[in-house]
């Protein structure tokens, strides 16, 4: 049987069928426009026929640079018809960044829009697809390649300063895309994709809805999808989503626009027990856990079946979840141990790094023949029955936002600057956001100045998850006996108070905001004209501002109102605004 003679994989019988039985419906919702389901296979037949004679087949990396496009799901789709390699990007993330991964990955081409890419990227062609295709079929051709060939590689942060490659192969997408389908949502309407184009949980919240006839929503929550939302008068996220896929510091900020969600999906982040009760209620809750080296999800909570939705649930059909101490021996439910993950989605490792992937993807020892099993880092307990319990990690990586940080990158990225000559980070208080001490180098100007250049720095070079918020200048980094830095002691070091706040001459609205941005930013903010995002302020934070204001005076400002004018003093004049609007209205109200 040749490779085109072989069934069709789960993901694409499932495209297969959607778009006979369900052509006309939405299968792609973006800023840029919709496509049916018979127009995402036209198009997917289109691009991997562009992608073809340029080259791509199996093991053949293919970047992908097209941000949250109408075009970013069937470029993806035309890369996995040709059994090819996709290497997914963030045009949000730095040029230099994007340049490093594409090399890494020995990319052949790049998928992104002529001009909108960037400089940087080195010497990848381009694959423009706003460029018409002559002589393509109406429905791709899908190769199927073995099973151990490199479906797409996902960039994490590395501790050596740059990220790594995780290689993910056709097998364990298979695996997955087939669990996927055992979940049972209801055809039709759309589910939520909020996620960074180059992380995998992106990955997630397009198949989950296309294995099941629903359309993705591609929605941008930072900064800038926000600023777009509001300049054009719009909400952020789109009205009547069936299924909505988001990180729990996500849910937590816009929950409020998701009443009519009938499955709500937490991923990326430990999920706190409130948020969790919260949204279990009237509708269908799943808490899924796993790291990208096991092809996106490795066990999940779903509460139709029963689970305690506060815990990372079960191992998905066909995988493997051991609990083992230092000598790789299972520990009894009840006590903690490190959870170790086996079966066919485990990873091929990493790309370029065969001392990493050995020391991460260990023999099997309870399969054998071969089978290997990834160390996760993570802590975790399994319930008596069953359940898996997440208690933290063993090393330094940080979740920030949902994103999987190594304090390390952030640290060598800082010590670049030759005025540096020490750098430790931490998370502050919230876990949303990063701090970053730095020692300057002897002879070094003012320390705002430096303060300032560091900050500049990482964000020209990090994604916006690890850029520090609070960046401040320090005699000595704080150490653990061990020599390590400390980074609790470091935590309340960067959100001590830096100087004196001026609240003399603010109103008491101006100083009710100034209290509540120093709650959210774990900072000390200065005065009336502080700039929230001067200040290390965030799409998170702003949400979070905007809710915790409607909450406590019960005025209906708008996230818009705050991205526009960014200031204490301007976000109270416009608490003051609103609330002698409503002044007004009770009173002619009463006179009527």
């Amino acid at each position: 049987m040749t490779p085109e003679q072989a069934p069709l994989p789960p993901l694409f019988a499932a495209l297969r069928r959607w778009t006979a039985e369900r052509p006309d419906a939405e299968a792609v919702h973006a800023e840029d426009g919709t496509l049916t389901y018979a127009a995402l296979t036209a198009r997917t037949a289109e691009l991997a026929t562009a992608l073809e004679r340029a080259g791509a087949g199996p093991e053949t990396a293919v970047g992908l640079l097209l941000g949250r496009s109408r075009d970013a799901v069937p470029a993806l789709l035309a890369v996995w018809s040709l059994g090819a390699t996709a290497v997914p990007l963030d045009p949000g993330h730095p040029a230099e960044r994007r340049a490093t991964v594409l090399r890494d990955a020995h990319a052949r081409v790049l998928v992104a829009p002529g001009p909108a890419h960037g400089p940087g990227l080195g010497d990848v062609p381009t694959l423009d697809p706003a460029v018409p295709v002559t002589g393509a079929p109406g429905t791709p051709r899908v190769t199927v390649p073995g099973p151990d060939t490199c479906a797409y590689v996902v960039y994490t942060s590395g501790t050596t300063g740059t990220p790594k490659g995780v290689e993910v192969t056709y097998r364990g997408l298979d695996s997955f895309t087939a669990a996927l389908g055992g979940l049972g949502l209801t055809p039709g309407g759309l589910g939520l994709n909020a996620v960074s184009p180059a992380f995998d949980g992106w990955l997630w919240c397009t198949l989950l809805y296309l294995v099941h006839g629903q359309g993705v929503a591609l929605v941008d929550l930072s900064l800038d999808g926000l600023r777009r939302a509001a300049a054009q008068g719009r909400e952020p996220l789109p009205a009547g989503l069936r299924t909505a896929s988001l990180t729990p510091s996500l849910l937590a900020a816009h929950g409020a626009g998701l009443d009519e969600a009938e499955v709500v999906v937490v991923a990326g982040e430990p999920c706190p027990a409130a948020l969790a009760e919260r949204f279990a209620h009237g509708r269908r809750l799943l808490n899924v856990y796993g790291p990208t080296e096991a092809t996106v999800a490795a066990t999940w909570a779903d509460s139709e079946r029963g689970d305690d939705v506060s815990t990372i649930g079960r191992p998905l059909p066909d995988q493997r979840a051991y609990v083992l101490d230092d000598e790789l021996r299972p520990v009894p439910p009840g006590e903690e141990g490190e959870l170790y993950l086996g079966g066919p989605a485990v990873a091929r490792g990493y790309r370029n790094r065969p001392g990493l992937t050995a020391a991460r993807f260990l023999p099997d020892p309870f399969q054998g023949g071969g089978t290997r099993m990834y160390r996760t880092g993570d802590v975790v307990v399994r319930r008596p029955g069953g359940e898996l319990e997440y208690r933290g990690r063993r090393d330094d990586q940080l979740k920030i936002r949902g994103h999987r940080i190594e304090p390390g990158e952030v640290e060598r990225i800082a010590a670049q600057l030759p005025e540096v000559v020490a750098a430790a980070c931490c998370p502050l208080a919230s876990g949303q956001s990063l701090g970053l001490a730095v020692v300057a180098a002897p002879g070094t100007g003012p320390a705002g100045d430096l303060a300032a250049t560091v900050a500049e720095h990482c964000a020209k070079l990090l994604p916006e998850a690890a850029v520090p918020t609070t960046v401040r200048v320090v005699d000595r980094i704080p150490t653990l006996g061990t020599g390590k830095a400390d980074r609790a002691a470091l935590a309340r070091e960067l959100t001590a108070p830096a100087g004196q706040a001026t609240t003399a001459s603010a109103t008491s609205r101006e100083r009710a905001v100034m209290a509540l941005w120093a709650e959210v930013l774990e900072l000390e903010v200065p005065g009336p004209e502080a700039d929230f995002f001067t200040l290390g302020g965030h799409s998170l934070a702003a949400a979070r501002v905007v809710a915790e204001l409607r909450r406590s005076t019960g005025l209906a400002i708008t996230l818009g109102a705050l991205l526009a004018r960014p200031t204490v003093a301007d976000v109270a004049a416009e608490l003051d605004r609103l609330a002698d609007a409503a002044d007004d209205r009770l009173l002619t109200a009463e006179g009527a």
